[in-house]
């Protein structure tokens, strides 16, 4: 059951374009860090540096992934990258759910951020579609017309 569940997310994940997979990633990432929290303070450090593990690296590649020259916010942007993914392993090395915490609340705007910009793109995207999109009418016209 679980591998045919690994793959119905990597089929997902494979599908999605950038930005919606952009979205998941921070999804992902605030779940690692509220899994970690929650192990933390349970004085489960195991599991807790395991999933600070994997926000680190989400954090890494968001990091890799990154045009810093596409945009004007791209080297601030890098600099929140490499300040999280420092504030995250020293969440892991000192077991510290208060610093996983600030992580996390530095993480929450910057996916509602990414969430809004993905629904504009998409929005933007489905309305690009439907102005080009023809209608019964203007099907019947075209014909009608002998254009199209």
């Amino acid at each position: 059951m679980h591998n045919v569940r690994s793959q119905y997310v990597a089929a997902a994940v494979a599908t999605v374009g950038p930005a919606r997979l952009l979205t998941m990633l921070y999804d992902r990432m605030l779940l690692d860090v509220d899994r970690a929290v929650t192990c933390l303070q349970a004085g489960n450090r195991v599991d807790g540096t395991q999933h600070l593990a994997h926000a680190q690296e989400i954090v890494a590649e968001l990091m890799v992934s990154l045009q810093v020259e596409a945009w004007d916010g791209g080297q601030q942007l890098m600099s929140i990258y490499q300040y999280l993914l420092t504030e995250l392993v020293e969440a892991s090395v000192k077991s510290d759910a208060d610093r996983a915490i600030a992580c996390r609340d530095l993480i929450v705007p910057l996916a509602q951020a990414w969430q809004e910009a993905a629904d504009q793109l998409a929005t933007s995207a489905a309305s690009s579609v439907a102005s080009v999109t023809p209608t019964r009418d203007d099907a019947m016209t075209a014909g009608l017309l002998g254009v199209g």
